[in-house]
């Protein structure tokens, strides 16, 4: 148990908008919040611990924390500068951790020495990271002048507002030592005592699979509501191997060599992230050792899932790509409507379009799930996103989350935490390849999840893709008369091709609006949101008249092609695509997330050089030093044609 009141022997570290007074923190000059300036906003998991830091998964991440934070166009902090400063509090400014769900982040800042990290607001998975962690969090920026002064803070302070679970794992220091008594009886849960209310089809979803008595089972309550702290079933968990070895590690260090994991049918692993870092790795971070240190996770993911019975979807045996993408296979294979499923991936998501609760969860989530079966959740408030009309030819999905994304309502924060559940005509128009990218990309809006109430296109999905015949229940969808935290309505009809300026994925910017000739260095067509069915077929009718015509991308352009999945790749090869893709002088990949997670083909090598991509962020250095526009699969392809950014019309 953390003491009642807790004194941070440490210093300061606000992370500016200036380089220069964050190197003057460096040197040893102490600040007040007043000279620091403007503090950065919407600090991405990507700037704390860039992909190639995340081969670490032990205490030499300390040596990294925000080292691809970028401040005025540059970097400013280097290895190890925050572990030799002496800093133990760390203050930035709104939507401090967004993006990535990977626990890296807060683990560089907590072995780094933090113990406290200050925000005007979190992302929810980064703050649920810290708390598992034991790396206090707060939204109050009256604590600094008391910091200053050496004031012991009290510990309630630090847990005001929460709801009691989540409470109780702060006061432990963490989600390990918060099991360790639930296990043993020692902590109890409390549960929700409520009557029957109108719920969303969420509330739903977790009032059905919520622990009422672990030791016995039992799950089901009648009613939840926002706010509720709960344990709740999962009917699938999975990691990929960015996040296995560290989990595992995480397991032994807390409950030893012999921790037994519970049902392990139902937990799966993915080596999807790496499978073509060798290609593009950077020649600084080869001769770091990096590449070595990537590879040993291979091994290290293999030996735990050997150990425990865990099935592996890997790399294909002559080396030319992985099985697929975790959130690909997930929602191609194995995912369900009223289910739940948590993975370690902020893109997790994806499978909500089938109408199960799928969501991303940290490295100390799944090892404590892998034993527990269960994951707890705070009940999350539902933004309602009504689809009013019928979308135009060749407005896709990606188009239309660009455009909520660049919402002021989404910009700001008001979304942070939500379930985002797609309602409304225009769903008549959107394939569940597309209605995955509105999910997927819940990640970008900083939601929960996202949703969508299973339908007549869900059973005709899983006809075709897995043979199931599956019968809809009266329960999934959400009550009429249900409360939705916001409503935002979209006109449909009104929407066209999008993009996001390089930098954010809120950056949106109709295409039409384009004003200036973008040319470009890389075309990238891949990705879990970018890399499905729907998606080549779209990119596939921009580019089939020049195919067919033989012409092809102009010289001095890559144009780069990524399926999600060994399955999307083989229809695509059936139905001709690849083969046009080469036509016009595209590479055609084996299935990997590659590019968008900086290790394959696809990523940029020079600040100077222009992307234009289907994956989901392009938070900086995400993929490469490069410039990186977000654009649709059919965007994306007429623009490797035309050599600039273009739409499929043009």
């Amino acid at each position: 148990m953390l003491p009642d009141s807790i004194r941070f022997a440490g210093r300061i570290l606000f992370l500016s908008e200036d380089p220069a007074r964050i190197l003057r923190q460096l040197a040893g000059e102490d600040l007040t919040l007043e000279a620091a300036g403007p503090l950065r906003d919407q600090i991405s998991t990507d700037e704390i611990t860039p992909a190639h830091i995340c081969y670490h998964y032990d205490e030499k991440l300390g040596d990294f924390p925000y080292l691809g934070l970028r401040c005025g166009g540059v970097s400013p902090i280097g290895e190890g500068a925050v572990r030799a400063g002496g800093f133990a509090v760390s203050v930035a400014g709104k939507r401090r951790g967004k993006g990535s769900s990977r626990e890296a982040s807060p683990y560089a800042e907590w072995c780094a020495g933090l113990r406290l990290v200050i925000g005007e607001s979190f992302e929810r998975i980064y703050r649920q990271n810290c708390q598992n962690l034991g790396l206090l969090t707060s939204t109050d920026f009256g604590l600094i002048p008391r910091l200053r002064r050496g004031e012991a803070i009290p510990l309630a302070e630090f847990t005001e507002g929460l709801d009691p679970v989540t409470a109780e794992i702060v006061r432990r220091g963490g989600l390990f030592a918060y099991n360790a008594a639930r296990l043993t009886g020692e902590v109890a849960p409390p549960l929700p005592r409520l009557a029957v209310r109108p719920m969303t089809y969420a509330e739903k979803l977790l009032a059905r699979h919520a622990i009422v008595d672990a030791a016995a089972g039992k799950t089901g309550l009648p009613a939840v509501r926002p706010g509720d702290g709960l344990f709740v079933r999962a009917d699938w968990r999975f990691s990929h191997e960015y996040v296995t070895p560290m989990a595992a590690r995480f397991l032994e260090q807390a409950l030893g060599p012999d921790a037994v994991v519970r049902d392990p049918a139902s937990i799966l692993a993915f080596r999807d992230h790496l499978t073509f870092l060798h290609h593009s790795i950077h020649p600084d971070h080869r001769a770091m050792g990096l590449l070595a240190v990537a590879e040993g996770l291979k091994p290290a993911q293999e030996a735990f899932c050997a150990r425990h019975g865990i099935r592996l979807h890997g790399e294909l045996t002559d080396g030319s790509g992985s099985e697929g993408i975790c959130h690909a296979l997930m929602t191609e294979r194995y995912a369900c409507p009223g289910q739940v499923v948590v993975g370690t991936d902020s893109h997790t998501p994806h499978s909500g379009a089938l109408g199960c609760l799928a969501f991303g969860i940290g490295t100390t989530d799944i090892a404590c799930a892998w034993v527990t079966g269960d994951v707890r959740v705070t009940v999350p408030p539902t933004l309602r996103v009504r689809l009013n009309g019928r979308l135009r030819a060749g407005v896709s999905a990606k188009d239309l989350v660009l455009h909520l994304l660049a919402q002021p309502l989404i910009r700001e924060g008001g979304a942070l935490g939500h379930v985002i559940e797609y309602q409304g005509e225009g769903l008549r128009d959107l394939d569940t390849d597309e209605r995955a990218t509105l999910t997927n990309m819940a990640a970008e809006i900083g939601g929960f999840t996202g949703l969508v109430a299973p339908d007549a296109e869900t059973c005709r999905f899983l006809k075709e893709r897995r043979g199931l015949d599956l019968a809809l229940e009266p329960w999934m969808q959400g009550d009429e008369d249900a409360d939705y935290a916001h409503t935002l309505d979209l006109d449909c009809a009104t929407l066209s091709p999008m993009l996001a300026r390089p930098g954010d994925p809120g950056n949106g910017l109709a295409l039409a609006d384009l004003a200036e000739a973008v040319p470009i260095d890389i075309a990238y067509l891949g990705s879990c949101t970018g890399g499905k069915r729907e998606d080549l077929r779209r990119a596939y009718e921009a580019i089939r008249p020049a195919a067919l015509a033989g012409r092809r991308v102009p010289e001095g352009v890559q144009f780069f092609v990524q399926c999600g999945s060994e399955d999307v790749r083989r229809h695509a090869e059936a139905e001709g695509w690849l083969k046009a893709f080469e036509a016009v002088g595209a590479v055609v990949l084996g299935s990997s997330c590659g590019a968008c997670i900086n290790a394959g083909p696809g990523v940029s090598s020079r600040a100077d050089q222009v992307t234009v991509s289907a994956i989901n962020r392009n938070f900086p250095g995400r993929s490469g030093p490069g410039q990186m526009w977000l654009a649709s699969p059919a965007t994306v392809a007429a623009s490797a044609l035309a050599g600039r950014i273009v739409g499929a019309d043009s």
